[in-house]
């Protein structure tokens, strides 16, 4: 048994996954502010609502953030699998020489 633990990051693919979910909950959170948000105008809680206009700005740019992790971790999934699979033919081909 090994002493280190497994964690989402161990992978490429599981840094993909773990920031998809990430970005899920993100946008999850965010519709739940803006339905506060929506609470907090009916109210009249100005300060709620610029509270809450902060916190939905942030969740905005999170979301972003999370959206463009994942794009960049797709390149880098589709990258090593062009590397590892260029470098099967050569390992074949030197092997048959």
């Amino acid at each position: 048994m090994s002493d280190r633990l497994e964690t989402p990051f161990d992978s490429i693919e599981g840094s993909y996954e773990y920031v998809e979910l990430l970005t899920e909950v993100i946008a999850e959170t965010r519709r739940d502010v803006e339905a506060d948000l929506a609470q907090a105008e009916r109210d009249g809680a100005e300060r709620r609502k610029q509270a809450l206009l902060l916190v939905s700005f942030n969740l905005s740019k999170l979301e972003s953030h999370m959206t463009n992790s994942r794009r960049i971790l797709n390149d880098l999934r589709t990258l090593r699998r062009l590397l590892l699979d260029e470098r099967r033919p050569l390992a074949a081909s030197a092997a048959g020489h």
